[in-house]
């Protein structure tokens, strides 16, 4: 898992990564059978969507 409190100091490609790293374990858990891999896959794509969005602010801030 991540560092949340790194994604406030991150670039455009260190965001990135951390976005390739949490899709790869919803999708892990996604195929899961259990009800505990289905609420882990929940949780990763929730992380996903927060990190989509400091994502887009520092991708415009690094383009101005």
């Amino acid at each position: 898992m991540f560092n949340l409190k790194k994604l406030f100091m991150a670039n455009s490609q260190e965001l990135f990564e951390q976005m390739k790293d949490l899709f790869t374990q919803f999708e892990a858990e996604h195929n899961g059978t259990t009800k505990a891999a289905k609420s882990r896959a929940r949780k990763a794509i929730g992380e996903l969507k927060k990190l989509v969005t400091e994502y887009r602010k520092v991708s415009v801030e690094e383009t101005k």
